[in-house]
């Protein structure tokens, strides 16, 4: 079930507005959805404003604090900005605690943390983005996923300041302190269909941890599925495109069987 915070007009080139829904009416889809079916897992994305952030903490609160995924959505793929500076520390103080994983971008990291007046370094080593994480851990959240798209690593695992040097990118799952740190890493793919890949892999881990499956494998799965999303995209539009999320989609009969009849229609 789906709680539809904003709609925005866009394309693969960037946002060009974005339409409000108001707070008070996000809180009544989240009541009606969790009080009719209810939510093994909630996943947070785009929140668009400092009213609404308040309003989903307040359902979460009210809703006896589920499993949380929250994606802090910040910054879009094509630079754009999605969530206004002022709701920045709303959701830094108020959703933040209640995230059982955060999954910021390197960019939205950096946000958040200069939001609380922590300062974090350049990045010029995975140990960099590491201790990253561990600051944003100290905001909250029980575990966080800080994605490295945006800093595609070289051959010597170091920051790539030559497109032709991308050789890796990498993911840092930190569930404690900087001695309970997994770090995936996958081939850097430059098809630049990259569209949705953060809202696609916050997704994917909520479906995983709905499935019973623990963090870390929830992560390495969702990981994997977003990977081959990016890999096997098509291009569309001039900018960046849309992953390809069903890669993998098999298509079957189930063996329910159909009553469905189709004739052509030649009078009586």
């Amino acid at each position: 079930m789906t709680a539809t915070t904003a709609l925005t007009a866009q394309n693969t080139q960037g946002v060009s507005d974005i339409h409000y829904v108001p707070a008070a009416f996000v809180s009544k889809q989240i009541d009606m959805c969790i009080d009719d079916i209810g939510a093994d897992i909630v996943k947070i994305g785009m929140l668009a404003s400092a009213e609404t952030v308040d309003a989903v903490a307040n359902a979460l609160e009210r809703h006896g604090r589920p499993t949380c995924v929250l994606d802090p959505v910040m910054v879009a793929t094509s630079g754009s900005q999605l969530l206004p500076t002022p709701a920045i520390t709303n959701l830094r103080q108020h959703l933040l605690p209640l995230a059982t994983i955060l999954t910021p971008n390197i960019p939205e990291a950096k946000l958040l943390l200069a939001n609380a007046g922590i300062h974090c370094p350049d990045i010029e080593s995975i140990a960099d983005i590491v201790h990253m994480a561990s600051l944003l851990q100290r905001l909250g959240p029980k575990h966080i996923l800080v994605k490295g798209g945006h800093c595609p690593l070289d051959s010597e695992l170091r920051p790539a300041h030559k497109p032709a040097d991308k050789t890796f990118v990498i993911d840092v799952l930190c569930s404690g302190d900087e001695d309970d740190v997994i770090v995936f890493t996958s081939a850097f793919s430059d098809g630049g269909n990259t569209h949705g890949t953060g809202c696609s892999l916050a997704s994917a881990i909520a479906s995983n941890l709905a499935l019973g499956c623990a963090m870390m494998l929830a992560v390495e799965r969702a990981c994997r599925y977003v990977e081959r999303a990016i890999r096997t995209a098509v291009d569309l539009g001039g900018g960046n495109g849309p992953i390809n999320h069903f890669h993998s989609l098999v298509v079957r009969e189930d063996g329910v069987g159909s009553s469905l009849r189709m004739e052509v229609w030649r009078g009586r």
